[in-house]
């Protein structure tokens, strides 16, 4: 029992030094109404409709770990924020997704990402 214990801590330590130790480093950030099987952004655009979903896809480079945060907000108020935490061994793409049972309002949206709490872009989007 003691030796399955052991080997199960060993086992732990070892996964846990292949996290890597770097903070992510976003690249860009696409916006638009698909996504690609990869979770880059397919069709890309800023405009939506009231009823469309709308994607974000946060590209980061080379190795890397953290909480990436995505906010959607109208009017300066924050209408949907989804945090992830990833950990990735080479570039990679996280989507974020909002969508809802209702129509979105007409207006100028802003989506800011935050990586680790600290700003790292934001894009305006239209909903017409």
């Amino acid at each position: 029992m003691v030796r399955k214990i052991v080997l199960a801590a060993a086992l732990a330590a070892s996964l846990a030094g292949c996290k890597p130790s770097e903070p992510l480093v976003v690249t860009n950030i696409q916006t638009g109404k698909a996504l690609n099987s990869d979770n880059s952004v397919a069709t890309h655009t800023t405009r939506f409709g009231p009823r469309d979903t709308m994607f974000v896809s946060v590209l980061t480079g080379d190795r890397g770990s953290g909480t990436i945060e995505v906010r959607w907000s109208l009017g300066g108020r924050v209408l949907h924020a989804v945090k992830k935490d990833v950990s990735y061994l080479k570039p990679a793409a996280t989507e974020f997704r909002f969508q809802t049972a209702d129509a979105f309002p007409a207006g100028s949206y802003r989506v800011e990402v935050l990586v680790d709490g600290q700003p790292a872009g934001t894009r305006s989007l239209t909903v017409e």
